[in-house]
């Protein structure tokens, strides 16, 4: 564990939180708080207010309110743009204080926190563009008597509730395409992880955003959330978490009928073959599986290897894996964080002792880190993993990599797609057709080719199988949140019916 003599100040108390209606802060009153420790230090960090469902109902009004009147729904893709980009400034004049409190909140380390604040921003300036260019269709081909037209417009009140994991970047990957669309929001944070989103109200208003098109609603899941999830005056929902919730977000989106897009879990498989660049590929599933110690939808938590190469390449990983700096996540040199929660720590170190007990080796970590406070966990390599041992299926959601063998093409995509997940994969391997073959075959919503968790704004993000359905970011992002209309337009007399 490295220290840092020079690391910021921790909060000599918590900070007081409130939650974001109609263009203003409100105050805590008389609800109850929860009061977050960081999970690196063990210290009281912000108290997030528990909000009810009254508050819920405040904040759609509001938004309803909001999109009805036609301030920012029905103003004009230029203008939309130009608050998207003041907002993607406004992250980059705060990304210091922004990154500060995701490291505080969530644990991971500040190196990974101003990369998510910097990402964050770039997603506000490629919607930006988005917003001016999205457009329908016409049909000049129905006759002289038939104009056709296709539009899209709004879907209207958007429920976003996002997770603890990435909390600036996850909201990054959906406010600004909603807002390039045209739609408005009521948000739920997590209950860990609130601060920064409230900071994003703030950059919002500031940059020109109207009162009431986003609103953040502060508490927990089984209340705030479900409330969210069950109101009738929500036109759409975007949900990103676990299965099981997810599962219930489905059913309780049925009174209204309201979309749905959910980004749910992930078992990623990291497919390394033979003729790999091992070192490479060694460094990529390190990375991988590391990045937010685990604790990532995208983790590549299974590695799926060519036998013939299977104990040089476990040697690499566990030679990588041992050098991953881990310590003060204040330090710009440390590369793995804190577990968010001691629940959760407690949670990957039974899974750790699940896969000893199926019969899996510990190459490497395997324990927890000895430390006065914070909650870290070693990141372990499991060889003779067996596809039935929950090590080998179960989402860790840690920094615990699977191993398992293959010996031939169709096995290790065989390997590959058996999970109920389908979030992402990795494949690794300098023969072109094998490469293409691969990513063709492999069940993943995102897909990498020598590399892993990479990429921007451009592309899309999403999932096949349990891992979820729709899609975000990139012009698939902004198109989610519209509604597609046909239009029939008569030219010239009408050919009466009745004559």
């Amino acid at each position: 564990m490295n220290n840092h003599a020079n690391s910021p100040q921790l909060p000599s108390e918590p900070r007081q939180l409130g939650f974001y209606v109609d263009g203003q802060v409100r105050d805590r009153g008389e609800r109850e708080v929860l009061t977050r420790l960081s999970p690196a230090h063990d210290v009281a960090v912000s108290e997030t207010v528990l909000c009810t469902k009254t508050d819920v109902d405040e904040a759609v009004a509001a938004a309803r309110k909001s999109f009805e009147s036609g301030a920012w729904s029905r103003w004009s893709g230029a203008e939309r743009a130009a608050v998207l980009l003041k907002a993607a400034a406004g992250i980059r004049e705060n990304l210091d204080e922004l990154a500060y409190w995701e490291t505080l909140e969530t644990g991971k380390p500040i190196s990974q926190s101003r990369g998510e604040i910097e990402g964050a921003a770039g997603h506000y300036d490629y919607a930006a563009g988005v917003a001016r260019s999205l457009h329908g269709d016409s049909f000049n081909n129905l006759g002289d008597d038939m104009f056709g037209v296709v539009t899209r417009q709004p879907i209207g009140v958007i429920g976003l509730i996002i997770p603890w994991n990435f909390p600036f970047i996850i909201l990054a990957e959906r406010i600004p395409y909603m807002l390039a669309a045209g739609c408005v929001i009521v948000c739920k944070p997590s209950e860990l992880t609130s601060t920064t989103t409230l900071r994003m109200a703030e950059i919002l208003t500031a940059a020109g955003m109207p009162a009431g098109v986003f609103n953040v609603v502060t508490g927990m899941g089984p209340e705030v959330g479900q409330a969210i999830t069950e109101h009738d005056d929500i036109d759409m929902l975007s949900f990103t978490g676990s299965v099981d919730v997810g599962r219930r977000a489905l059913m309780a989106s049925a009174g209204n009928f309201k979309k749905l897009g959910l980004e749910l879990g992930g078992k990623n498989p990291q497919v390394v073959f033979a003729d790999a660049d091992l070192a490479d590929a060694a460094d990529g599933v390190v990375f991988g599986l590391c990045f937010n110690a685990g604790q990532c939808c995208v983790s590549g938590s299974r590695l799926v290897v060519e036998k013939s190469v299977a104990k040089e390449f476990a040697a690499l990983v566990a030679d990588k894996l041992k050098r991953v700096r881990m310590g003060d996540v204040f330090d710009p040199e440390t590369q793995l964080g804190a577990i968010v929660s001691p629940q959760h720590f407690e949670k990957i170190l039974g899974y750790i002792e699940s896969g000893k007990q199926d019969g899996a080796n510990v190459v490497c970590g395997g324990c927890a880190v000895e430390t006065e406070r914070g909650h870290f966990v070693l990141p372990t390599l499991l060889t003779d993993v067996e596809r039935s041992m929950a090590v080998a299926r179960d989402e860790i959601f840690g920094p615990v990599l699977a191993m398992q063998t293959f010996e031939t093409f169709e096995e290790a995509i065989e390997i590959a797609n058996d999970s109920i997940f389908g979030l992402a994969a990795s494949i690794w391997t300098k023969d072109l057709d094998k490469a293409i073959h691969a990513m063709r075959r492999v069940e993943a919503g995102r897909t990498w080719v020598n590399t892993t968790i990479a990429g921007g704004p451009e592309l899309p993000i999403g999932g096949f199988k349990q891992s979820g359905n729709g899609r975000e970011t990139g012009v698939y992002g902004v198109e989610e949140y519209t509604e597609v209309k046909s239009v029939h337009i008569a030219l010239g007399k009408r050919d009466h019916w009745v004559k």
